[in-house]
């Protein structure tokens, strides 16, 4: 059996620890839960305070021009670009991953007219599901069908799908699926693979351009520490952006000429075409500090040291009483979280919260720890898994307090 000085000698050893001093972390806190809101990079309230005293406050609206506002939007989408293995000019930083999906979603559609189905995972996360029936409710004889699983995708691959959206990690379970394979399937049915890459980017190197992705949707405030509700990006292939995707949010920013103010909508050429409306540059400036951070990081590095956490507090768990490893154990199936089934889970990660131990929670019963390498230690993993034997030992997470629940559980 591994113990903590075991994980102490690991964390010695750790070609990534320096970065741990990148963030800023409460004492006493063990934060697993980075797959949901990462943690504050050191470098970001400085770098916000200079956009709103510097740039917004004594530069105003010049800093337009002389910050470079205007571009910003495209700076950190060619920053992001090798995060997700796509070229720079593929991605563009902008809106919310929701309002991203939508536009890919309706582009891609239009691409392949005479085709109305949209295939996605009923297990996904459930924008991506929502998002979808509204896109099909807006195009006669679109409909959204929910796969019972992504295991399930073949069965329901015909000449009417247009469009499959999937997550290249499940939320839940933290599965991660074959992109490549998949995406070689569903093109090869006539349809465009859409990933939604929010709970895989930052926490394993993505191929969206090795794998032929056809277009992606991803946030920034999980794994990349951008901040909550810090702006997503999106990410279209060249080959489409070469023959003029049309997306439904023809917004000013996306316009040719959108200083010419002129009536009639004409698109840019290129990612740009994706822009709808301003940025939100405190938000912006944000993920740029983060971005800082992440040019540094070697991604081969982060998935060994994630592989390592995750084997690590699955073998310290999954042995505790009421508990199932819900995870996939191989490698190749595993994102960046262990998801550990429990009847009463939502009242154990509660326990594990006033201990200093924060995970979070997804009906029915799964408890979700999010394992981010950039500043967990091997020691971090070790003590967790002892807090939550020690509080299913102790039978404390029956406490009323703990059953009661918040509005963002």
């Amino acid at each position: 059996m591994i113990t903590r000085d075991d994980c102490a000698a690991l964390d010695a050893a750790d070609p990534l620890a320096a970065f741990r001093k990148e963030f800023t972390l409460p004492e006493g806190v063990i934060y697993l839960d980075g797959n949901s809101l990462g943690a504050l990079p050191a470098r970001t309230p400085e770098r916000v305070r200079q956009v709103v005293e510097a740039e917004w406050g004594r530069e105003l609206i010049r800093s337009w021009n002389e910050a470079g506002w205007f571009e910003q939007p495209y700076r950190l989408g060619r920053r992001i670009a090798p995060l997700v293995g796509a070229e720079p000019d593929e991605v563009v930083v902008c809106d919310t991953t929701s309002v991203n999906l939508f536009k890919v979603l309706a582009a891609a559609l239009r691409l392949r007219p005479g085709r109305r189905t949209v295939l996605g995972d009923g297990a996904a996360f459930p924008t991506d599901l929502y998002i979808a029936e509204g896109v099909t409710g807006l195009v006669e004889g679109a409909r959204s069908v929910l796969l019972p699983s992504a295991a399930e995708l073949a069965e329901h691959l015909d000449e009417d799908v247009a469009v499959v959206v999937l997550s290249h990690v499940d939320y839940r379970t933290g599965e991660l699926l074959d992109m490549p394979g998949i995406t070689a399937r569903v093109q090869a049915a006539g349809a465009l693979m859409v990933w939604d890459v929010c709970h895989a980017v930052g926490a394993l190197p993505v191929a969206l351009g090795a794998s032929g992705a056809d277009f992606a949707v991803g946030c920034t405030y999980k794994y990349l520490n951008g901040g909550p509700g810090s702006p997503a990006f999106l990410y279209v292939a060249r080959r489409h952006l070469e023959a003029g995707p049309q997306q439904p949010l023809s917004g000013w920013f996306g316009h040719a000429r959108p200083f010419a103010f002129e009536p009639g909508y004409d698109a840019k050429e290129g990612i740009g075409r994706f822009l709808t409306s301003s940025p939100s540059l405190l938000g912006q400036a944000a993920l740029e500090a983060s971005l800082d951070v992440w040019e540094r990081a070697d991604l081969a590095a982060v998935r060994t040291k994630s592989l390592a956490l995750t084997d690590l507090f699955i073998a310290l768990t999954e042995g505790l009483d009421g508990i199932e490893v819900a995870t996939p154990r191989e490698h190749a199936r595993r994102g960046s979280q262990v998801a550990l089934r429990h009847a009463d889970g939502y009242p154990v990660v509660q326990a594990l919260i006033e201990r200093g131990v924060i995970g979070d929670f997804r009906a029915p019963d799964l408890m979700r720890f999010g394992f981010t390498p950039l500043y967990l230690s091997y020691v971090d993993v070790w003590d967790a898994a002892r807090q939550l034997a020690e509080v299913l030992e102790s039978g404390e997470w029956r406490a009323e307090r703990f059953g009661r629940r918040g509005e963002v559980t």
